[in-house]
């Protein structure tokens, strides 16, 4: 296993951990943008720019892109989020240029216009398809209520009015200012030829042009409250809570992870025996979410109705109980022992070292290697996650139930 890196002089990273010994090659690029990058009368053209990135480019149609993917047998796709934009694609070794030379084209669309009238289309119906279904728009609106006035309050859907009015100008000049190559890597794992990798990429993005953006990251005014929006036609009522956490580039995340595994992991943790093993609730689970210079952890408790304002007192209870007692040394080392295995499982797979590599650049952080993350982790110490549980105290967040409820009341 080795890790190269290489930088083209437009700016543009390329990252790869090679291994000679893999079957397969995993490749992305990674953009540093997202909907925390859009003004508030473009919300979720990052999203939207996603979708028409595969719609075609002035050398491929869109048939021939998804042609070129299905013929060299690739698991591809895309994603968008609060922070950024991923396009990536895994392959057998023997397609490594011409899948750089794919990824590499469409990173320059088209934006035809019968193309992006159709695809708004297809945008507004993925809002309202996420509307329809649960949480019915929760986590958005847990999102927006929790960080106020800041961008990483916006949905990176967008809203049917922000996408409706959205034109392919306006695409172009987002386009324009978040896609210089100073603000892309390439990642990269498997079985790679780096030094052909380089020449690929130096042949098809060296000639891309280089500009500065800038992403703002200043700190929210994270807001508590509570919101009930009635839902009647919901079956289940669901709970979702955000209250503050580290942001990714602060070490007292790892200890903050670990603390959320302990008390909200699927199996094992202290909302699993409170609620699930209990039959008092359907799902329930924790997990913590770290931005550049923001940071929120996330509960989350899907119930019957009729027990649902009886859960968020028990919730908010237990809340208050664990952070009095504390996390004990037996949930600690149970904790590390999952995190760390799942980190190694993981590392047996191309596409999660393509991950784990870009995702580090993202957050701008130094690379580190599987045996370096899963180290980070075993050497936590019960003083350190116990200074996490202090520093976020759970029971002072922003609050939003949704569902059959109209009655829900906050726990003071």
């Amino acid at each position: 296993m080795e890790y190269r890196q290489h930088k083209l002089e437009n700016g543009l990273e390329i990252l790869a951990e090679c291994n000679r010994e893999a079957y397969t090659s995993a490749f992305g690029f990674f953009v540093r943008t997202g909907s925390r990058d859009e003004t508030h009368e473009v919300s979720g053209v990052s999203h939207f720019l996603e979708h028409m990135v595969f719609k075609g480019t002035p050398n491929r149609t869109a048939a021939q892109v998804n042609l070129e993917l299905d013929e060299m047998g690739s698991s591809s796709n895309a994603r968008t989020s609060e922070e950024s934009t991923i396009y990536h694609a895994a392959v057998l070794p023997e397609f490594q240029t011409p899948v750089v030379e794919l990824l590499s084209d469409i990173m320059r669309p088209s934006l035809r216009l019968e193309d992006f009238e159709t695809e708004k289309q297809v945008i507004i119906e993925e809002i309202k398809m996420y509307d329809d279904q649960p949480p019915y728009g929760g986590y958005e609106r847990v999102m927006a209520e929790y960080f106020g006035d800041h961008p990483l309050g916006q949905s990176v859907l967008g809203t049917v009015d922000t996408v409706t009015a959205l034109t392919p100008d306006g695409m172009m000049n987002y386009f324009e200012q978040r896609y210089s190559p100073s603000n892309i890597c390439f990642s990269a794992a498997g079985n790679i030829e780096f030094d052909e990798l380089v020449e690929d990429i130096e042949r098809c993005c060296g000639h891309w042009k280089k500009f500065n953006p800038e992403r703002n990251k200043h700190k929210a005014d994270y807001r508590n409250g509570f919101v009930n929006i009635h839902k009647p036609t919901a079956h289940q009522q669901y709970i979702l809570q955000m209250a503050p956490g580290p942001s990714s580039e602060e070490d007292i995340r790892y200890a903050t992870s670990v603390m959320s595994a302990i008390i909200g992991d699927d199996g094992g943790s202290r909302l699993y025996w409170e609620f699930l093993d209990s039959g008092l609730a359907e799902s329930a689970g924790m997990g913590s979410y770290d931005y550049q210079g923001n940071g929120a952890i996330m509960t989350f408790l899907c119930c019957a109705p009729e027990q649902a304002q009886a859960n968020l007192e028990r919730l908010t209870a237990l809340q208050s109980k664990i952070r009095e007692q504390g996390i004990t040394q037996k949930e600690l080392d149970l904790a590390k022992r999952k995190i760390a295995s799942h980190i190694v499982l993981a590392s047996e797979r191309t596409n999660s070292r393509m991950f784990s590599i870009g995702a580090q650049w993202l957050c701008e952080q130094p690379f580190k290697t599987v045996t370096e993350i899963a180290a980070i982790y075993e050497g936590l110490t019960l003083d350190q996650v116990n200074q996490a549980l202090a520093a976020y105290p759970l029971e002072e967040n922003m609050t939003v139930a949704v569902g059959p409820c109209d009655n829900m009341n906050s726990v003071a």
